[in-house]
């Protein structure tokens, strides 16, 4: 009796998209059941979606310092992390399986501009974690702002997608890390006080 190797639909679609030696190839000794290659070796099922917080712990991770901001562009997260000498400025590219590789840097940064960055007793991942507690949602960016906006000084914008709604701009003061009047200036619009 002779044998017919089994090739599931998606493995079929592949091979017939790849050409006859490419399923010979995977044919093959003549009666050999065909298996489909583990969840691991397909691009789409190793793909893990990277949140904002775990997209600026690869950053730090890559690039020991601070976040000085983030923002996510299709499925890659831009992270610019601030040396913690306050002289480098990195922009660290987050893919979203979490792998993270420096962009570009600029070592000769005034120190003096960061300090208030590297002095704030609430950090980014922090910010993030109490705009998120007063707002749920997705973190779609965040900012530092020391430029006193609104009356309020030395304050993380963070921008936040509900699950149903318009993004609203989270204000997050650097010291108490409670919520505050939001930057008017993003791109939502939203000023975060409504609902």
């Amino acid at each position: 009796m002779k044998r017919t190797p089994y090739v599931p639909a998606a493995a079929a679609a592949a091979l017939l998209l790849a050409g006859p030696a490419a399923a010979q190839a995977a044919a093959g000794p003549a009666g050999a059941a065909v298996r489909s290659a583990p969840a691991a070796a397909h691009p789409a099922a190793a793909r893990a979606d990277v949140d904002a917080a775990a997209a600026a712990a690869a950053a730090l991770k890559k690039y020991p310092g601070y976040v000085e901001s983030l923002d996510q562009d299709g499925t890659v997260w831009h992270v610019n992390v601030v040396g913690k000498n306050g002289k480098s400025n990195s922009e660290v590219l987050v893919s979203s399986s979490g792998a993270a590789s420096r962009a570009n840097q600029d070592n000769d940064q005034d120190a003096g501009e960061y300090k208030t960055l590297i002095a704030a007793k609430v950090a980014a991942a922090k910010a993030m974690k109490a705009a998120l507690a007063a707002h749920p949602g997705k973190v779609v960016s965040l900012d530092w702002d020391d430029q006193n906006d609104n009356g309020v000084a030395d304050h993380w914008s963070v921008q936040i997608k509900p699950a149903k709604g318009a993004t609203r701009d989270v204000g997050i003061d650097a010291t108490t890390g409670k919520v505050v009047p939001a930057d008017s200036g993003n791109d939502s619009g939203d000023d975060g006080d409504n609902g």
